[in-house]
């Protein structure tokens, strides 16, 4: 690499750092601040106060990152372009897509950096984040998907349930059919699920049907107390549980929730294709803010950071909303995920096209 090409790298990488760094201590003190009556109230331990920030920190700079590293490529290529500075390296022959490959060389470096972050070890860090947020700060109730759920737990039962509440192990109208290749063999209803103990569980107004061949038996009682092979936890996991897991036991828990014909499926697989669609949007991102602040603007940085924050917004925008709609509907999460990222490359590639100009 040339002078040239470590001059910009050495700008692009400092500038993002730098940029972190202003921000977390600015994100610690806003959460502080609105979580300090919580934390006093539910007398959480200074230690693990102190843990719980170290893992925001973690978690506050995954989730800003695409941002903060789109305005300060935007903020250090402006002042080039106000210096004069990006005029004279096009003047000394080279080319703009020759001025581009520095770029290119600090996105891969962010963009890898940020895969083996959200691979693993900001999977780690939400672990002690959101088990601090549910313990001092929010009901665990909020963590749990309390909507039907309808799962098979195994290759011959199927159950289904509503109302689930975690504070006392319940669930209402609980259904289990059992079933012989393709036939159903017998069928358990209850109104009410209640855990007594690991797998044992207490059914109210029990009633099961043996099917047979020529007529069926009912069996039925008020309470009957019987072993079910399935554990409570598994009918509703934590809403978070995707963000806990490394890359590869992500998967393995998304074809286990599949298999189960989980109602969150969505919303897992989105957080499985996140691990990819964001750190690659730094090469999305780090084009379209070179193509929109190496001009020289009569505005100066000021204008060209109004045009990035409005084209930073309107990629979160998009990507947000996406998400949110394949949540609560059947609209494919991976459409979802990779929308705003293809959208905006074409943009980056007009913005390129006509900068180069």
């Amino acid at each position: 690499m040339k002078i040239f090409d470590w001059y910009i790298l050495k700008r692009y990488i400092t500038t993002f750092l730098m940029l972190i760094l202003l921000f977390i201590p600015i994100g610690i003190i806003i959460d502080l601040s609105e979580k300090i009556d919580n934390m006093v109230e539910s007398e959480a331990p200074v230690d693990e106060v102190i843990e719980y920030y170290f893992y925001f920190t973690i978690y506050f700079a995954n989730l800003l990152f695409p941002i903060l590293l789109f305005l300060s490529i935007i903020w250090f290529t402006s002042k080039l372009a106000n210096n004069t500075e990006i005029v004279a390296f096009l003047s000394s022959g080279v080319s703009f897509y020759r001025f581009l490959r520095p770029y290119l060389f600090g996105a891969a470096i962010v963009c890898l950096i940020a895969i083996s972050f959200s691979m693993y070890i900001v999977p780690k860090a939400n672990v002690g984040f959101f088990e601090f947020k549910y313990a001092y700060l929010e009901s665990d109730e909020a963590t749990e998907n309390t909507r039907d759920s309808y799962r098979q737990i195994n290759e011959n039962e199927v159950i289904y349930a509503t109302n689930f509440k975690s504070r006392d192990s319940t669930a209402r109208n609980f259904t289990l059919e059992h079933f012989k290749g393709n036939e159903l063999a017998f069928k358990i209803k209850a109104d009410k699920l209640e855990v007594v103990d690991d797998s044992i569980y207490r059914l109210s107004n029990y009633k099961k049907r043996i099917i047979l061949s020529e007529e069926d038996s009912l069996i039925s009682t008020v309470t009957k107390d019987t072993l079910l092979p399935f554990e409570f936890g598994e009918l509703t996991p934590k809403i978070y549980e995707a963000e806990t897991l490394s890359y590869f036991e992500l998967v393995d828990f998304i074809e286990d929730q599949r298999r189960r014909g989980s109602p969150e499926l969505n919303r897992y697989v989105i957080a499985l294709h996140k691990r990819w669609s964001t750190p690659i949007s730094a090469f999305v991102l780090t084009f379209i803010a070179v193509a929109v602040s190496s001009i020289k603007r009569r505005g100066g940085i000021g204008l060209s950071l109004m045009i990035g924050i409005a084209i930073a917004f309107s990629y979160i925008f998009i990507d947000k909303v996406l998400a949110s709609v394949a949540e609560e509907s059947n609209f494919s999460p991976i459409i979802a995920v990779w929308t705003s990222n293809i959208i905006f490359s074409i943009v980056a590639f007009l913005l390129v096209k006509k900068a180069k100009r």
